[in-house]
Parts: C-alpha cells; structure tokens; sequence
C-alpha cells in the first residue's frame, strides 16, 4: 500500500460516516481511526519489527503538493487552504527568511509554506497569481486539512 491509498483512506474516514477503518496485510497493519476531536490519526506497526505502534498525524503525498485553492469569496479574495494534516512552517528552516510575507506577490508554482507531517517537508505551492493580504496560520502551529493559511487577492 502506497501513501496515496493511505491519503484517500483518511479522507475517506474523515468524510464518510466512519469512524474507523482497519487495514492487515503481509507486511503491516494499519488502523485509521477518528476521534471525538474530529481530528483523524493513524497506527502503523510493522508486522516484521514488532514495534510499538506509533501515532502520526497523516499521511504525505511527495514534496511540492499544490494547495486546494477554494472558491472566491464575496470580497474577491481567494483562500489558500492545508492539503493535509500537520504543523505549518513559514520557513524551510530557522536560519532561513519566510517564503512569502503579506504584500508579496504569488505566481502559480510559488512555494508558499512547509506542512511537515509524518517527519516529511511537503512545500506547498500557490495554484493562483496574485498578491498575499493575510497569513491566518502562525509559524510552527499545527493545520487540518482544509483549513485556511492564506488569503490572496487574485491579479
């Protein structure tokens, strides 16, 4: 089982009526389940290694997933919203200057933040042209998926 089929599998659970779902192959185990919080966790024990399980909070895609861009909003801005679970990074590391600040322009492709999830960097991309009004997320905080880090006003 790739990541992709573990991402569309906590999406499933996170928008179906399920609570939770349970996967045993060959060579893992792995159980998704969503609690009261609506936040949406995952186990995975290796069969082989017999470890201890360990909590993560979502599943990656690889590095440079494109945002979801939602829909325009009555004042002509555009949100820029979390592909995934995980702690939002305005930096690629301390040392390092923000990706983008508010006033700056975008271009589609832009990297506009890190989302690390599962000890993976994922950059995420602006889909849109446009310029930055407001970060709505502070530096080193944990996102859910869906939830709104930018607005931009469309060029």
């Amino acid at each position: 089982m790739d990541l992709k089929e573990i991402q569309a599998l906590i999406k499933f659970v996170s928008t179906a009526g399920v609570d939770e779902v349970e996967i045993n192959q060959k060579d893992f185990k792995l159980l998704i389940k969503k609690n009261p919080a609506q936040f949406t966790t995952a186990q995975y024990t290796p069969v082989a290694v017999q470890t201890a399980p360990m909590a993560v909070a979502a599943p990656t895609a690889a590095p440079a997933v494109a945002a979801p861009v939602a829909e325009a909003k009555a004042d002509n801005l555009i949100t820029i919203k979390s592909p995934m679970v995980g702690t939002f990074y305005r930096t690629p590391n301390p040392e390092s200057p923000v990706f983008v600040n508010v006033g700056d322009d975008v271009k589609p492709g832009k990297v506009v933040c890190i989302i690390e999830a599962m000890k993976l960097f994922n950059e995420i991309e602006s889909e849109i042209s446009g310029k930055i009004v407001k970060i709505l997320v502070d530096n080193a905080t944990p996102v859910e998926y869906d939830q709104p880090l930018f607005l931009v006003e469309p060029a």
